[in-house]
């Protein structure tokens, strides 16, 4: 059986909801608007079945009515699990039920929103008028792959661009973090979740310059 995941909000502009399952058997709504740097997070309570709004969602940006609308909305729905992440504002195709070990990634990514790594990354390249900058991210990134004697011996043994994406991307996370032992996996879940609400590929500048160094090293 084929059903839509997501569903569209009325409360918010171009916001979407979907419901994630833990394993731990209870159940969480996902709010992502296509301006909002972070998605909102509110697990549903076993006994009431009200929304509890998580610590680090912002209130003005998700309030409580749109989490009511979004529970009301997604009741009966198929949980949706983490795959490719789909374009801000606009509702997923929908996909079959997710198989149960998906549920441990459906788990891991509500960790990762709600832990202090996450919220640090937002935070470093967050503007004064409260607006996440993926130019002043990959600005950043870009100037470490140029002074990082790594990244050049990367570039120079020519090794895969994902390998040396992960890497630039890794460091800049735990230096940001203070997090010297953030997992892969941790760093991977970070970068989707910005990727997520990008109009054009968070990382698209910093993948367009290691593509363009890997292409200079090649022909040297």
């Amino acid at each position: 059986m084929i059903r839509t995941k997501s569903v569209t909000l009325t409360t918010l502009p171009a916001a979407i909801a979907y419901r994630l399952k833990g394993t731990s058997g209870g159940s969480s709504l996902v709010i992502v608007r296509a301006d909002e740097p972070q998605p909102g997070i509110a697990t549903i309570s076993k006994t009431s079945g009200e929304p509890i709004i998580a610590t680090n969602t912002p209130a003005v940006a998700y309030p409580i009515e749109a989490f009511r609308e979004a529970l009301e909305l997604t009741s009966g729905l198929p949980y949706r699990r983490q795959g490719k992440p789909a374009a801000p504002g606009l509702v997923p195709t929908a996909t079959e039920e997710p198989a149960v070990e998906d549920e441990q990634t459906d788990e891991a990514t509500e960790i990762v929103v709600a832990s202090d790594e996450y919220q640090s990354v937002l935070d470093a390249y967050t503007t004064k008028d409260g607006k996440f900058s993926y130019d002043l991210m990959n600005k950043e990134m870009i100037q470490f792959a140029h002074k990082s004697e790594m990244v050049g011996r990367m570039i120079g043994a020519g090794e895969e661009e994902d390998a040396i994406l992960a890497y630039i991307i890794g460091t800049k996370f735990r230096n940001i973090t203070g997090n010297k032992d953030l997992a892969d996996e941790q760093v991977s879940l970070i970068a989707a979740l910005i990727d997520e609400i990008s109009p054009k590929g968070a990382f698209k500048e910093l993948k367009a310059k290691v593509r363009s160094m890997l292409g200079e090293a090649k022909r040297a």
